[in-house]
């Protein structure tokens, strides 16, 4: 459907014949109003038959084409597409992963080998962001501070590769888990309708925030921001020493309690993630969430259509000016015939 961004504009439209009838009728009259070639245009009133009113009169209605292209111009004409339905959300969605140091810790284990515990929350983290398709889905990473990675968008494969390019370190070798959840509710809490989630993932136990992860969990429930916590890590692992191997916990600094407070307040689960199986089976599980039923909104493209009165307005320009250049040429050979 073509529409007008200022339809008004092509009141002006006839103005060209306007001026002609009303020259026609007046000829004697001066007029005060000057407009591009109006001396051809008011001769056209009292012009006589004959091949140079014929030629005059060509050039009339090339320059009122040139004209009305220019005036459809003006009016900014675009084109409205059918609608398109866009993708309907089930869930605002916010991953919320420790990338402190300990994340370094070489206690998982994919295909026989030992990976460190920021390896399988990339790979298995991004199966699960690729399954979330009609939910926003952003991105959070802490370590001694918080930072809002990626924002809220339907645009998975970019959340996924934030992901991936996430460096342990990068925010700090301490945990800031109050932060974390602080910074993802000032980013939920404006989402009036809907499931607003924070998957929190951590390794480890609060030393940096300056916001108790607590008081966070109790913003995060009056804006009714869910919160599911998962602690990863394994029990156990053998670690050479000077009497052979022995076993530690690797997981030791977990804190788990408060990981559970913090789900159980806010109406969502902690899990336990021992191993990258348990990771993904968590994550399979989070899948069951159900998603908000809302009515999709809709959004009809416009195009620009500018490029086709302009290009008509230039190509009779071009018409106008070789029929000058004719004339004027034709005008110089008869001056130079002999009498």
């Amino acid at each position: 459907m073509l529409e007008w961004t200022w339809p008004w504009a092509l009141a002006l439209l006839p103005l060209p014949v306007l001026l002609v009838f009303l020259r026609s009728r007046e000829t004697s009259q001066e007029t005060a109003l000057w407009v591009p070639q109006f001396r051809l245009w008011q001769s056209l009133g009292n012009a006589s038959r004959g091949p140079r009113s014929l030629f005059q009169r060509g050039n009339f209605w090339l320059q009122f084409l040139i004209w009305s292209a220019l005036v459809l111009a003006l009016a900014r004409p675009h084109w409205i597409g059918e609608p398109i339905l866009l993708p309907q959300s089930g869930r605002d969605l916010l991953l919320a992963v420790d990338i402190s140091g300990s994340m370094r810790v070489e206690d998982m284990v994919i295909a026989n080998q030992a990976v460190r515990r920021i390896d399988a929350v990339r790979d298995i983290g991004a199966e699960f962001i690729e399954r979330r398709e009609g939910d926003r889905v952003g991105l959070i990473l802490f370590g001694s501070r918080a930072y809002m990675q990626s924002p809220l968008s339907f645009d998975r494969d970019t959340v996924k590769q934030f992901l991936s390019e996430a460096q342990i370190g990068f925010a700090g070798s301490e945990t800031a888990i109050g932060d974390a959840l602080g910074l993802a509710v000032k980013r939920l809490r404006d989402k009036e309708d809907g499931d607003r989630v924070v998957i929190l993932l951590t390794d480890g136990q609060d030393t940096a925030s300056s916001v108790d992860p607590l008081d966070a969990t109790a913003l995060a429930a009056n804006y009714g921001v869910k919160v599911y916590t998962i602690g990863i890590g394994a029990d156990e692992m053998l670690v050479p020493s000077l009497f052979g191997n022995r076993r530690v916990n690797p997981s030791a600094e977990l804190d788990e309690e408060t990981l559970s407070a913090m789900a159980e307040s806010t109406g969502g689960r902690y899990f336990r993630a021992r191993s990258p199986d348990e990771l993904a089976k968590i994550y399979d599980l989070l899948d069951l969430l159900e998603p908000t039923q809302t009515d999709g909104a809709t959004y009809r493209p416009q195009q620009s259509m500018l490029h086709w009165p302009l290009g008509v307005a230039w190509l009779f320009s071009v018409i106008w000016l070789l029929r000058q250049s004719n004339l004027q040429a034709a005008l110089k050979g008869d001056a130079n015939e002999p009498a």
